[in-house]
């Protein structure tokens, strides 16, 4: 027997006042007017209802992300870089926020994970004149978004727990536009502020903590563009665990005579599946849609990973890291690439793999896609400098998919060719170079127990950030916060700690 289904709810009124009703037109043009309303317009221009009855947090971040025009650093589907519930799932997995939602705190770490500034409030924290004033200035200007986590049923509406952006605010009235972004359910609405601070302390029952308010803008600086942290895979905690607490203990335990010796006994019980953990962020096309030129965009991005490249290898730490690295008496590094040309066909084809499961917007396993074969090739066009570029023919049963992986390089003086190999060490990011911003990352206080003063200040000098090129210093700040807000979830303090992540 077909169920008829719901469609959408009748919006209680009082306490809200629909957006497209009389009241609710004439509320939106008179906080026109007293401007209070500049926010407006970027979260209408990327309105989206969620795809799911529980990604209410996703769709409202996404939403915002986008709105703030935060570049993801990755692909969407074919060649956009667009900011998709699908994408928001480093601290929770989708199918777990498919089945039981998402809460504040874990909310809050997606949006820190995503590159944006995050400010975020339980109300047992703040209070309604601190609530009032954040929507104010969010409201009167286009650069930050408040999402606020509320309980419908004060709203005398049906559900729980939700969150969605607030779009505006009428002083006189006291009142703030909610943008609902379970618009199968109800239309954007107007309700009284104080009658939305009663929704948000409420406690939402999965946590045992109160709900509150977030306000999110743009970054001071980017996210990474070279490298990043990735909890996708199973090993992370046990990598994140390793870093941030046993490699502090080791380095007290150990009477360590030279800079040599302390990277040996990180690396010595370094997980080997490390390599899962820290990833290269790269750049992948399908090459149907761009043939054999680079937009000048591309050109651009594939600058700025060249220049992080470069200022890695060119610090001391990096030297460190390569000698020990080459020395064959180190049999933890045996595995470990070197950045050589014979290298790239086997990074490549995963990374082909990878970027053609995310272009075609597949979202099944990896696993049944398949390289069948990589060519490494040049493209040069209007005198430029040769960018190197792997081809990779990729099928996934009966079709068949050529992508390309753009490689940034190290060096000016590159032969490239199809066939055939190239000695050449720093051709692409490589162990070397991701142990040494991994190191750097680093908190401080994980090198305090060697006990040499000298070898200490050393170590000191060679991991200083402050002294760090800017871009790579932004690099290295940004995969440290990474650090950081996994430590939170591994020791389950998502929920407690909102703070912006230390750097």
């Amino acid at each position: 027997m077909a169920m008829a289904g719901l469609y959408r709810r009748v919006l209680p009124s009082p306490p809200a006042v629909e957006f497209a009703s009389l009241e609710g037109k004439k509320l939106f043009l008179e906080a026109i007017q007293k401007g209070t309303m500049e926010n407006f317009y970027r979260l209408i221009s990327y309105f989206q209802t969620q795809s799911e009855p529980a990604y209410c947090g996703l769709a409202s971040l996404s939403m915002v992300l986008n709105a703030l025009a935060i570049n993801p650093g990755r692909k969407w589907k074919g060649p956009w870089r667009w900011f998709d519930e699908s994408m928001l799932d480093c601290c929770e997995s989708l199918e777990t926020v498919k089945s039981k939602g998402i809460s504040f705190g874990k909310l809050v770490s997606l949006a820190h994970c995503a590159g944006a500034k995050v400010e975020a409030f339980r109300t047992n924290h703040s209070n309604i004149d601190e609530f009032r004033k954040y929507v104010m200035r969010c409201s009167s200007s286009d650069d930050c978004h408040v999402i606020s986590s509320y309980d419908r049923s004060v709203l005398k509406q049906t559900g729980t727990g939700h969150f969605s952006p607030v779009g505006g605010y009428h002083a006189d009235k006291d009142m703030a536009l909610i943008l609902d972004v379970a618009r199968f359910k109800y239309p954007p609405h107007w309700v009284p502020l104080n009658i939305l601070w009663d929704a948000m302390s409420n406690v939402d029952e999965s946590t045992g903590q109160r709900r509150g308010f977030m306000l999110i803008s743009r970054p001071h600086r980017e996210p990474g563009q070279l490298y990043t942290l990735s909890c996708k895979h199973e090993s992370w905690v046990g990598v994140a665990k390793y870093l941030m607490d046993d490699v502090p203990l080791l380095l007290k335990l150990e009477d360590l005579k030279n800079v040599q010796e302390v990277l040996s006994v990180v690396f010595m019980s370094l997980p080997s599946n490390f390599e899962d953990f820290i990833k290269w962020v790269a750049e992948v096309r399908r090459r149907e849609d761009v043939g054999q030129t680079l937009s000048t965009e591309e050109k651009a991005r594939l600058a700025v990973k060249e220049e992080v490249l470069r200022q890695v290898q060119e610090i001391r730490l990096f030297k460190h890291v390569s000698k020990l690295l080459l020395s064959s008496k180190n049999s933890c590094c045996r595995n470990l690439t070197s950045g050589r040309e014979e290298d790239l066909p086997d990074i490549a084809s995963s990374v082909c793999c990878h970027g053609a499961q995310i272009l075609s917007g597949n979202s099944a396993s990896p696993l049944v896609y398949c390289c069948q074969e990589t060519c490494v090739k040049c493209l040069k066009a209007n005198g430029d400098k040769p960018v190197k570029v792997v081809c990779g023919t990729v099928v996934n049963g009966g079709s068949e998919e050529r992508v390309d992986m753009l490689v940034p390089s190290s060096q000016m003086n590159l032969s490239c060719c199809c066939a055939g190999s190239i000695n050449h060490i720093g051709l692409h990011p490589a162990s070397n170079d991701v142990l040494t911003a991994l190191l750097l990352a680093l908190p401080q206080k994980t090198w305090s127990g060697i006990k040499d003063v000298k070898i200490l200040k050393e170590i000191y000098s060679l991991v200083c950030t402050a002294s760090l090129p800017t871009l790579l210093q932004e690099e290295v700040l940004h995969l440290r916060r990474q650090l950081h807000l996994l430590k939170r979830c591994q020791e389950n303090r998502i929920e407690e700690d909102l703070g912006e992540p230390l750097s």
